[in-house]
């Protein structure tokens, strides 16, 4: 018997919202229900568009539509308080990273969401990328051996009129810096790959931009596995974006990813030649080239948790990893101490104003 399709209403209609509503009308187990966003012109813009409802506010949205998940398309320091509102209608969530911006704040939905039995999806589309899947099997089958060291890197150009565009853009309020909004997925990555942090040293700089969070950081990372880790994150590449990426390096081998999102296989060397390795770059060097086509294979896995129960490939509780690391950084960045976790922040500024 044909399982019944996972219906989506999608809250924020931003540049995003067209990755989202692409990946899932290519999904046959899934359904768009109506769209929503507090600028009316807006919402009825992408309604139009696509044939869909529009509404202006997500509880009248609720109430008239019927449908499985909320799509938490909006900016960052609106995700928490929208999810903690919502969650009595019962519906389950897809969230735009991160899923908060205090690791306070996703503890509650967190908390909430297992109270109601619902589920929690933090979009983190880059774990399943082509060459990604490959790295991670290649970590999780022992490849490397002992993995010494893992580097992440974004080179990114982000000029003034990007941040001018969006008033939420930069804040500490409502979105952070390069470490919170452009290197989230590359925190995620790294910390997918290496496990569970021991402690981090970080510093921040606005060289560039004119934004009350940080357009550049660099950070250290020790984890509990003995590797250690970098991230290189900045919005200030002139005259125009260069990468991002990630290295692993361990005893036994070195595999690069570079591309704009972590989806080029650059390097792929082993000590011990894999049955693969020759067709390694055929079968995984890129993704297909498809608009939103790891948006798609994200959301894909999103439909069949619902569908079977499983666990989601990034649950709330896996989604808390990278905040809280994310946080760290800044509380590093801010009294210039090594910061160990687990920890309560006291000096980071992120979800608090200036």
């Amino acid at each position: 018997m044909q399982e019944s399709k996972v219906r989506f209403a999608l809250i924020g209609c931003g540049a995003i919202v067209n990755k989202h509503i692409v990946a899932l009308k290519r999904i046959e187990s899934a359904e768009i229900i109506s769209v929503c966003d507090i600028n009316g012109e807006v919402a009825e813009k992408v309604g139009k568009e696509y044939n869909l409802p529009f509404y202006t506010d997500p509880h009248e949205m609720a109430h008239c539509e019927a449908f499985d998940v909320f799509s938490i398309l909006t900016p960052s320091g609106t995700h928490a308080s929208l999810m903690l509102d919502l969650v009595k209608h019962q519906h389950h969530f897809v969230v735009e990273k991160p899923m908060a911006l205090k690791i306070e704040d996703a503890d509650r939905i967190i908390r909430a969401c297992d109270e109601q039995g619902l589920k929690i999806y933090v979009v983190q589309q880059n774990r399943c990328n082509m060459p990604v899947r490959k790295l991670k099997n290649a970590v999780e089958t022992g490849c490397f051996g002992k993995i010494i060291l893992g580097t992440v890197r974004v080179r990114w150009c982000r000029d003034q009129n990007y941040y001018d565009a969006k008033s939420w853009r930069g804040t500490w309020a409502q979105d952070g810096g390069v470490f919170t909004n452009q290197a989230s997925h590359h925190i995620d990555m790294l910390v997918w790959m290496l496990g569970d942090v021991e402690s981090v040293m970080a510093m921040t700089s606005t060289q560039l931009a004119k934004i009350e969070a940080e357009d550049t950081g660099i950070a250290l990372i020790r984890f509990y596995s003995g590797a250690l880790g970098i991230i290189e994150a900045t919005t200030a590449t002139r005259p125009k974006d260069l990468e991002g990426s990630i290295s692993i390096l361990g005893e036994k081998g070195a595999v690069e990813i570079g591309g704009f999102f972590m989806n080029e296989l650059k390097t792929w060397q082993f000590q011990d030649n894999l049955p693969d390795d020759k067709d390694v770059f055929d079968n995984w060097g890129r993704n297909p080239d498809e608009v939103a086509w790891n948006h798609t294979e994200y959301l894909k896995d999103v439909i069949q948790s619902i569908q079977s129960g499983r666990r989601g490939l990034v649950d709330g509780l896996e989604g808390r990893k990278s905040l809280e690391l994310i946080n760290a950084l800044y509380e590093s960045a801010e009294t210039g101490q090594i910061v160990p976790l687990r920890f309560r922040p006291h000096f980071c500024r992120l979800g608090q104003g200036s």
